[in-house]
């Protein structure tokens, strides 16, 4: 095996830690699952819609408003 050395933030570090399945597992493991993750989700568009879902409330906040629409009908 060929090993390299990556530079993470403190704060990547953590969120690893919090999502260890148990204690001595390996940052290359949970790297490798979340990768896993993630071409699964993008194959099935889920982190596209994941994230729309995720933006609705604050696009709703910034552009569903009565000033935009009194502005609109200007």
């Amino acid at each position: 095996m060929t090993a390299t050395t990556i530079q993470l933030e403190k704060s990547t570090v953590q969120s690893l830690k919090e999502i260890r399945r148990y204690p001595r597992q390996t940052y290359n493991e949970l790297i490798n699952i979340l990768v896993q993750l993630y071409k699964h989700a993008k194959k099935n568009n889920q982190y596209d819609e994941f994230l729309h879902k995720i933006q609705q409330p604050k696009m709703n906040e910034l552009w569903g408003n009565e000033e935009d629409d009194a502005w609109e009908n200007a």
